[in-house]
């Protein structure tokens, strides 16, 4: 499925030149690749898709998204699927 999920940026670092960062999404850790967002900061919300931050949003509808998203049992299907493409 490939949905643009919603976490929050918790460390930024440059890694041989590309920003990237470490996203939160909702006790799952993952690094993503902030070059898109420029402006993003520790702390903001963002929406990822495929190992990309493609906008930010703000936290209240980052949390509704991701309430919605455990309600469904999307969350976990999309970040176990991405686990395992990455090991594959």
């Amino acid at each position: 499925m490939c949905l643009g999920i919603p976490g929050k940026v918790i460390a930024i670092s440059d890694i041989d030149g590309v920003r990237m960062g470490k996203v939160d999404f909702d006790g799952i850790v993952k690094d993503v690749c902030l070059s898109y967002l420029p402006d993003i900061q520790v702390g903001d919300y963002t929406i990822v898709h495929v190992g990309f931050a493609i906008t930010q949003l703000d936290e209240q509808s980052a949390k509704e998204t991701l309430a919605l998203f455990h309600e469904l049992g999307i969350l976990d299907e999309e970040l176990r699927q991405d686990d395992e493409e990455a090991t594959a």
